[in-house]
């Protein structure tokens, strides 16, 4: 089993790996991106009989053995230990989470707030029903948001989704400004 944890580990989710969350025990993890900060590095790591499998040399990347992005990924894990930022990023996470959760209750077109840790996202649709996702207000949410000065980026399926990954190291100003900016920008478009 491999969990590909780019975008989820490095404490994003507020454990170390998102798969230690649902009791996982992979035979692989995958890691990059935050991992040194925004400096180009990744890992593979596992258990040892995967691990030592592939002949000398087998095992590499374009993004493996920098020794910037290393120094990088050890200062990463230094700033970790210091500010307790496994902690930080479910206090994040609860704050992001319990913002959105009283904006849905305004505005009907807020169908699901979701996350683990500092990972959250927020789904829009039509009149709140999952099966009516509603992607122009998305886009136009992303669009005004960006006026008011905060890019926030869309994903899902269906383009309906708002992904929310604040760093870990952002000011509860900073983060309620961000909130503030999505608040205002959803009662603008919404007429509230």
């Amino acid at each position: 089993l491999i969990c590909d944890e780019v975008q989820t580990g490095a404490g994003r989710t507020g454990t170390w790996f998102a798969c230690e969350q649902s009791g996982i025990a992979p035979d692989l993890i995958t890691l990059a991106k935050s991992m040194a900060g925004g400096f180009p590095i990744s890992a593979v790591v596992g258990r040892a009989e995967v691990m030592d499998a592939p002949a000398a040399g087998g095992l590499g990347g374009t993004y493996a053995g920098s020794p910037m992005a290393c120094a990088a990924a050890l200062a990463v894990l230094d700033e970790f230990e210091k500010h307790d930022l496994l902690k930080r990023s479910r206090d994040v996470g609860a704050r992001i989470t319990a913002s959105l959760q009283t904006l849905a209750k305004k505005h009907k077109c807020i169908a699901d707030v979701r996350g683990l840790g500092a990972m959250v996202a927020m789904e829009l649709c039509k009149n709140g029903d999952v099966h009516q996702p509603d992607a122009d207000l998305t886009k136009a949410l992303a669009a005004e948001a960006t006026k008011r000065g905060l890019i926030i980026l869309t994903c899902g399926t269906y383009g309906n989704v708002v992904r929310i990954l604040v760093p870990l190291t952002a000011s509860d100003a900073v983060l309620d400004e961000g909130l503030a900016i999505i608040a205002a920008s959803l009662d603008a478009l919404q007429g509230a």
